[in-house]
């Protein structure tokens, strides 16, 4: 008999589901909130309430396109955490209400698993096999940690300030980019020179620190400014090429040390920014098998719920109904 899972995904600002059949993706619908360009970043009060308007479509959308009725459902895999309490109570009280209404097992899934656990969905693409070394890469996360398995995960370094992607956001805001910057920031890269220097930390071990360069950053800014108003304007491409290799290189210095300290030969991209062209490159510098997750994996999407739900439900790990979701919650 066939394990059909229905994934939920309401951390943020994208609305999301997907069905997930013995390991096979049949659909994967993400219904974005651009509402939230125009305030120059996500207003956690709106968010949940175009969650609570989107999700029926959204789920309701990915059951016709898997042609699956719900009683067909074996299991709800919804994100318990991390991400905006109110985004994530939404999402939570719909997979509860639907798990108890159809009589089916519940999984609650920790949302930075799921972005490594996307690359095992039985698709075209080369996948990993455990244990192996994974990057998470995103607006609210920077970690490198080791995975034994679908429910085994240990923390080797994390971010001690800013994320990366946060730390891509804050300075293409000061380079007058809207919001999100990361993205633009990447594309006006690709047509400029790393041209400037700025000051990288000096953190000891496997863990990430990019407040110091973001200052770095401002200062360089406001002298450059002081001494040509129009110094950003005509500097646009190269700066955004020199703050993107700075990011980039923190990354790659300290993937590195990880993957000679693991001894690994698997390196497994997650999260946002892993969507980076620069950083997609850089990490190709070993000869370790390293697996970059297709682009639509790349953002929020239910695809990677589903597919650890599918896992942990093989293995037996379900959730209870009084399951609450959880803004901050370790890996």
């Amino acid at each position: 008999m066939a394990t059909i899972i229905l994934g939920i995904e309401t951390s943020c600002d994208d609305t999301a589901a997907a069905v997930l059949i013995d390991g096979k993706l049949y659909a994967n619908i993400v219904s974005q909130q651009l509402e939230h360009q125009t305030h120059g970043g996500v207003i956690p009060e709106l968010a949940s309430r175009a969650h609570v308007q989107r999700i029926v479509p959204a789920v309701e959308t990915a059951l016709s396109k898997a042609n699956i009725d719900k009683k067909d459902l074996t299991a709800i895999a919804y994100t318990q955490g991390p991400g905006l309490l109110g985004s994530l109570l939404v999402g939570n009280a719909f997979a509860k209400s639907l798990a108890l209404a159809l009589n089916i097992p519940l999984i609650a899934v920790h949302h930075m698993q799921a972005h490594l656990l996307v690359h095992l969905i039985d698709d075209d693409f080369p996948t990993p096999t455990f244990p192996f070394l994974g990057l998470t890469v995103s607006g609210g996360h920077t970690q490198l940690v080791r995975v034994d398995g679908a429910a085994s995960f240990t923390v080797l370094g994390e971010t001690k300030d800013d994320a990366a992607g946060e730390a891509f956001d804050k300075t293409g805001k000061m380079l007058g980019l809207p919001y999100p910057a990361g993205p633009i920031m990447d594309k006006h890269a690709q047509k400029g020179t790393a041209k400037f220097s700025f000051s990288k930390p000096k953190v000891e071990g496997l863990d990430f620190s990019f407040s110091g360069l973001k200052t770095s950053v401002l200062y360089f800014l406001r002298e450059q400014q002081d001494n040509d108003p129009n110094f950003i304007e005509n500097n646009l491409y190269d700066l955004c090429a020199s703050i993107q290799k700075a990011i980039i290189d923190i990354i790659i210095e300290k993937v590195k040390q990880a993957l000679k300290y693991t001894g690994f030969k698997q390196l497994v991209l997650g999260g946002g920014v892993s969507a980076n062209s620069r950083l997609r490159k850089a990490l190709k510098f070993t000869n370790e098998s390293v697996f970059l997750p297709p682009l639509p994996y790349t953002t929020d999407n239910a695809a990677m719920i589903a597919m650890a739900g599918y896992l942990k439900f093989k293995e037996n790990i379900n959730a209870s109904l009084d399951s609450e979701p959880k803004a901050r919650i370790p890996i």
